[in-house]
């Protein structure tokens, strides 16, 4: 498997957190977020939701969903699954992620039929920013 090409980028700012009641041991964080950025080309807007656990070793889980909206009204569904690690005081944090889109968009029809796969950063003060590539 190989990186294909660019398919977008997105910067924004986590808008909440809250803790999710326990599954067994583990607690849950989840995370909003809204941002603006780019797809095949296109101008986004995002919203989207997170959540995230601690594993032994510091390593972080975490998976979401988030809707992109372009200026003309079309929508696009992403869902993906990443690990991670903390890089400064929470939530900072880098994760690599994988995941698919679903859209009855004919311009974004293309995320239809490729995995993708994304490079996520978060600073302490909550600002966020991904780029997200065709996985061959």
């Amino acid at each position: 498997m190989a990186l294909g090409e660019q398919l977008g980028e997105s910067s924004g700012r986590i808008t909440g957190t809250r803790v999710l009641a326990p599954e067994g041991q583990q607690l849950k964080v989840e995370v909003a977020l809204e941002g603006r950025g780019t797809m095949l080309g296109e101008d986004i807007v995002e919203f989207g939701t997170y959540w995230q656990t601690a594993r032994p070793g510091g390593v972080l889980y975490g998976e979401g969903v988030n809707l992109w909206l372009t200026n003309d009204g079309e929508s696009v569904r992403w869902e993906g699954f990443g690990v991670g690690h903390p890089t400064g005081p929470p939530p900072a944090g880098h994760f690599g992620v994988c995941g698919w889109a679903q859209t009855e968009s004919q311009r974004l029809a293309r995320l239809n039929s490729v995995a993708n796969v994304l490079e996520y950063d978060v600073d302490a003060e909550g600002n966020y920013h991904w780029t997200l590539w065709e996985w061959k």
